[in-house]
């Protein structure tokens, strides 16, 4: 054997120790608790139940999670349940917990520990088919309108922040009945979201008068996550996007 080739076998197996030590620093049976809701077509139960578990939820953020956490040699189990609230709190409260696809703002970036961005969205208000109601140029111009919005959401906390009051419906299906049958002039909600349920229901002529907001979609973690979690992760992510994940060549449905 050479010098040079027994440096190379020491070198490699100097690196596997590494790559091994990394992988120890998790604990035997550790298991990252993952929730998620409706939010097609990025997460969804079939047949658009509210509680289904593991190979029973489907959607673009949900094939990506799936193969980030392969990728990443980490375990996890996957709930889909409603509302979105409850969710949230969960995740908050809970060592070890996750939910997606969530966007990163101001008031949750010190909430969470974030892997992402997953994919992207934008913050409309539609107006229901045959509205008179004029394309505006910004949310002020939305005061004198009775806005719709989905509780707890990213849509509707952008609403209230620039000083809005949404009527915030528990599930966001129920804003496109209130849309059409004219209990709401707006419905504050998130493209591509709401074309999924838009089909879902049969419903056509939507128009988007405001696009108030874009964002991205990540992975949200419990603050007691080990950060190895997060970074395995984020490298296996990384590591997709490179393949196309995220993109409409990879995800047509999200275009």
């Amino acid at each position: 054997m050479t010098v040079k080739t027994a440096w190379l076998l020491c070198l490699l197996s100097l690196t596997g120790a590494v790559v091994l030590s990394a992988q120890a620093e998790l604990p035997p049976g550790y298991q990252v608790v993952l929730q998620t809701e409706n939010f097609p077509p990025f997460n969804m139960a079939d047949n658009d139940k509210n509680f289904a578990r593991d190979a029973n939820i489907q959607g673009v953020s949900t094939t990506i999670v799936r193969e980030m956490f392969k990728r990443a040699g980490i375990d996890y189990t996957l709930t889909l349940r409603f509302p979105w609230s409850r969710v949230y709190d969960a995740t908050l409260a809970n060592a070890n917990h996750g939910l997606f696809s969530t966007s990163m703002n101001e008031a949750r970036r010190p909430l969470f520990k974030w892997v992402g961005p997953i994919a992207k969205v934008e913050r409309v208000l539609l107006a229901a088919p045959g509205s008179t109601i004029p394309n505006l140029t910004g949310l002020e111009q939305a005061r004198q309108y009775r806005i719709g919005s989905y509780k707890d959401s990213a849509a509707a906390q952008a609403l209230e922040k620039a000083g809005l009051e949404p009527n915030n419906a528990l599930r966001d299906q129920e804003n496109l009945a209130k849309l059409t049958s004219g209990k709401i002039d707006l419905w504050g909600t998130t493209d591509p979201v709401w074309r999924y349920q838009a089909r879902q229901a049969g419903v056509s002529g939507l128009r988007n008068v405001l696009t108030f907001d874009r964002a991205d979609l990540y992975l949200a973690l419990n603050l007691d996550t080990p950060d190895e979690v997060v970074s395995r992760l984020q490298q296996a992510l990384d590591q997709m996007k490179t393949e196309g994940y995220g993109t409409c060549n990879k995800h047509p449905e999200l275009c």
